[in-house]
């Protein structure tokens, strides 16, 4: 796949640096803007997906996303067209905000394009993600209208042709050896029966919002709503997975790959690099991200020695990760403990929150534990818009210590912020406001664990120690990914090499090494989206010295959305460049 956002406008970025305030629309953005705003709107036709979030009563989601083959040689024919249309513009004449437009729109095609290359629309699962698990854990919580709970009810009844299509593609998968290897879906015959096994309608996670309709609908429509809901669960929904269960766990399961390495896969050495240049939006070789990793790692390890010191442990230090994960002190005796600890982390950085920051969400997001039907391959966390999970299953594999980085990651200044942040930002197109660059993103969400300690919301040696092995566990992905994909390390080796250098609990190990193993260069994305963010605060604090304000900074970094790494970069030389403002003025 070919990069050309790093060679496209970025040049000319730079040289607008000094260019202030915002300019009238000159007809080579208008051009830009036709071009991205007809392309969204034709996206959301065949991906509803892309709005999910909206709030709007006319744009909630009706359907799931066209997945067939046909739908995806039409994704792939329009978006080269887009391409076509990016490529007749004039860059020099385009605005300096048109052109961050530009780069960021490009790349994001780009991806699209090369998703489709590869058929990767063939493989819709990994260890961590399912589309299966998706439709089931990520639908609405609540209804705000009757518009909105009749939108769900039709999205229920979709259900069986959005499975049909997936099922369908994960044979044409199959038949040419591109799957997940097998090792990495132990067990997940469960994540399909749990659904809907000794559960009625109303029991079901489908079925959750409807328990508590607005008021403002009257008693009988909502009573007519809860009764289409039910249909829809009993008649459609549960059927769709009882149809899936046979095929996974006879048909496709048992002829899954063996091999671990995207590199086996078929064009595998190509695809690892379209991988990497998809979750990183940089031009690296496997090669050198691993030795970017064990040169972080080595630092990180070096801290961490320094903190095992400093709370009075005499041993060395995988003597010290053997107490912390022994020590029944650092875990949390019930799923409640957990879950009002991350609470409580979450309001100790609304209290500091203001001096950090110009520009505050106005959405909340709750606290609320990883679905049950999920919770044993899940993650510890995650968050996102309106919620932040926390996963309570095997409490002794969650550790305490490291709960204040895993909510800021997650919830607050994380994820729960910065994608809201995003959706609020008045006048930034859609292709900006409401999707999602790992790099960017999770090299954010894991530059909030490091401001942590700058915000002083570790309150222990235990807790900084937390943070430290949650850095390390990202470093160490580095050198894991790369290892697994293009170096011939075993699962055996990826897993040895995280219970070394950190303190992540056995369950949390198997799950993330599985994790990299299903879904290639993903945990790339957020060391290196980190050393991008640090790196530019450090050249940002050099040239502005006493003029540099941290919530200017952190509110320019946060203005883009979500971008690219190299955008980012020439972003903030110009913020350097304009003396260091808060971006919500100058606009």
């Amino acid at each position: 796949m070919k990069r050309i956002l790093v060679g496209v406008a970025l040049g000319v970025l730079a040289a607008c640096a000094t260019a202030g305030g915002p300019l009238r629309e000159s007809p080579a953005d208008a051009r830009l803007r036709a071009i991205y705003e007809a392309e969204w709107a034709w996206r959301t036709t065949l991906d509803p997906d892309a709005d999910e979030e909206s709030s709007d009563d006319e744009t909630a989601p009706r359907s799931w996303s066209k997945v067939d083959p046909a739908s995806q040689a039409e994704r792939h024919a329009y978006m080269k067209d887009v391409i076509a249309k990016l490529d007749a513009l004039d860059v020099a004449t385009l605005s300096p905000e048109a052109q961050i437009n530009l780069a960021i729109y490009r790349d994001q095609i780009e991806v699209r394009i090369a998703q489709i290359d590869f058929r990767e629309y063939e493989k819709p699962l990994n260890a961590d993600t399912t589309f299966w698990t998706s439709v089931a854990a990520y639908g609405p919580r609540a209804f705000s209208s009757e518009k909105q709970a009749r939108a769900w009810i039709e999205r229920l009844n979709d259900v069986p042709r959005y499975f049909a299509e997936q099922t369908a593609n994960m044979r044409l998968g199959l038949a040419r050896g591109f799957t997940p290897p097998r090792v990495t879906l132990d067990g997940r015959t469960a994540s399909i029966s749990s659904v809907y096994e000794g559960k009625t309608p109303e029991q079901s996670s489908f079925y959750e919002p409807f328990l508590s309709l607005p008021a403002s609908i009257p008693a009988a429509t909502r009573a007519e709503l809860q009764t289409q809901a039910k249909a829809a669960i009993a008649d459609k929904v549960f059927p769709a997975y009882r149809a899936l269960l046979p095929f996974f766990r006879d048909e496709y399961l048992p002829k899954t790959t063996t091999e671990i390495a995207a590199t086996k896969l078929p064009d595998g050495e190509a695809y690892y690099a379209a991988q990497i240049r998809e979750y990183t939006t940089l031009k690296l070789s496997p090669d050198e991200i691993h030795q970017i990793g064990l040169s972080e790692v080595a630092k990180i390890r070096a801290r961490m020695n320094d903190v095992t010191k400093e709370a009075g442990f005499n041993g060395d230090l995988p003597a010290f990760l053997a107490f912390l994960r022994a020590d029944p002190r650092f875990y949390a005796k019930t799923p409640d403990e957990l879950l009002m600890r991350a609470a409580w982390i979450a309001k100790k950085f609304d209290g500091k929150a203001k001096y950090f920051f110009g520009r505050l969400p106005r959405s909340r997001f709750g606290v609320v534990p990883v679905p049950d039907d999920i919770a044993p391959f899940y993650t510890a966390g995650r968050g996102g818009p309106g919620q932040y999970l926390v996963n309570t299953y095997n409490l002794p594999s969650r550790a305490l210590y490291s709960l204040p980085a895993l909510t800021l990651h997650e919830g607050a200044p994380g994820h729960a912020f910065q994608m809201p942040l995003a959706e609020e930002h008045e006048g930034m197109p859609d292709f900006r406001r409401k999707t999602y660059i790992s790099a960017f993103g999770e090299g954010w969400a894991l530059y909030c664990e490091l401001l942590g300690e700058e915000m002083e919301l570790y309150e222990t040696p235990y807790e900084k120690f937390g943070m430290l092995s949650y850095q390390m566990w990202r470093a160490a992905r580095l050198v894991v990914d790369t290892g697994i994909h293009a170096k011939g390390w075993t699962r055996e080796q990826g897993q040895a090499f995280l219970r070394e250098n950190t303190a992540l609990a056995e369950h949390e190990i198997t799950t993330e090494v599985d994790r990299y193993i299903s879904w290639p260069a993903q945990s790339l994305s957020y060391y290196l989206g980190e050393m991008a963010i640090v790196e530019a605060r450090k050249k940002a604090e050099a040239a502005l010295g006493a003029k540099f304000d941290i919530r200017n900074f952190h509110d320019t970094v946060l203005h883009l959305g979500s971008a690219p790494l190299p955008v980012l970069k020439a972003h903030i030389d110009r913020f350097i460049a304009d003396g260091g403002p808060d971006p919500y003025k100058q606009r």
